[in-house]
């Protein structure tokens, strides 16, 4: 039989589903973070462009005297306008092989950088006004010296506003014949046991930047250790730059005299070597160890002086203590006298 429902009996009803409903609500999201408001990132739609329009960096390669040209894009997600200032900048590495640009003014006493930073020119965009919700391209040009030198140039274009700065990459090359080479040096091993770490420095001798790949092989006293095998180095290595670095080594030996050989490989038939000795000794056991021997040595030692301290002496086999008659102890018997007369005897 089907069931009726009242009036007051549906009010009833619904109240209850309403303060279920109220207790099972889901809390709001917290709200976001405050965002930078904009940004910026090479313009899609031109020939370099990946699938789907984005770029990561800029790609540009030309003769000297050439002019090159591309677009940035600025994005300002907010509802208030921004001013953005745009510049280049040289690209470098830091000593730990971090990528890093020069600032915009240089230090007090230092000549300007004469890097690829110099030959980008924005006109009349160098300030932007971008409005709320507004997307603005920005064209640039880079125009390579006459008597640049082939290789890549690393460079970015910098936007900053209210001492907020976003680097984008510019992989720029002037045509040319081109060198990969790089050497190792410094090679050294620190740290004991499963600390033991290997330090090398990298520098890159010729003029195209470097994606480097690291071998690292151990020969001790009794054979092969385990070293570290090919791997690659999370550093790009750009032209003329020096980066000191170092590799774990928590197959080091415990007591061992090893002969570490570091080989760093990148593409382009770049290749190096360096090497090391170390000494690999447990010296808080062997302290120990040698505070025991000597403690043994010292008790050894006592032990033999008290025995010979202890030792009876013996006298002569005939008679008293000092050799004399057993008659009177302690006296000496005088040697017999000639009488020197001159008579036969």
């Amino acid at each position: 039989m089907p069931v009726l429902h009242t009036p007051r009996r549906d009010l009833r009803l619904v109240l209850v589903l309403l303060a279920a409903a109220a207790l099972h609500t889901v809390p709001a999201a917290p709200a976001a973070a405050d965002e930078p408001g904009w940004t910026a990132e090479p313009a899609a739609g031109t020939a370099a462009a990946r699938p789907g329009g984005a770029r990561p960096s800029f790609y540009l390669e030309g003769a000297p005297a050439a002019v090159l040209e591309d677009r940035l894009a600025l994005t300002n997600t907010t509802d208030q306008e921004r001013t953005v200032t745009l510049r280049g900048a040289d690209a470098y590495n830091t000593a730990d092989g971090t990528l890093a640009v020069r600032p915009a003014a240089p230090a007090p006493g230092a000549a300007p950088a004469p890097g690829a930073g110099s030959w980008f020119s924005f006109g009349a965009g160098a300030t932007v006004k971008v409005p709320p919700r507004t997307r603005a391209v920005v064209p640039f040009t880079v125009t390579v010296p006459p008597a640049s030198a082939p290789g890549d140039h690393p460079a970015a274009v910098i936007a900053a506003e209210a001492g907020r700065e976003v680097g984008v990459r510019v992989h720029l090359r002037v045509s040319g014949p081109t060198l990969a080479a790089l050497t190792v040096e410094d090679v050294a091993v620190r740290g004991r046991g499963a600390a033991s770490v290997v330090a090398y420095t990298l520098v890159n001798r010729g003029n195209v930047a470097l994606a480097p790949e690291l071998d690292i092989r151990a020969e001790g006293a009794l054979g092969e250790v385990p070293g570290r095998g090919p791997r690659p180095v999370p550093v790009e290595l750009l032209p003329g730059q020096r980066v000191d670095l170092t590799e774990p080594w928590p197959g080091a030996p415990v007591l061992d005299r090893v002969r570490v050989t570091v080989t760093v490989t990148a593409p382009g038939g770049a290749r190096a070597t360096g090497a090391a000795s170390a000494w690999f000794v447990p010296w808080r056991a062997a302290g120990w160890t040698g505070l025991g021997l000597l403690g043994l040595g010292g008790t050894a030692l006592g032990a033999l002086f008290l025995v010979r301290g202890r030792r009876p002496r013996r006298g002569p086999a005939d008679g008293g203590a000092d050799g004399g008659p057993s008659g009177t102890p302690g006296a000496a018997t005088p040697a017999p006298e000639h009488e020197l007369t001159g008579a036969s005897r």
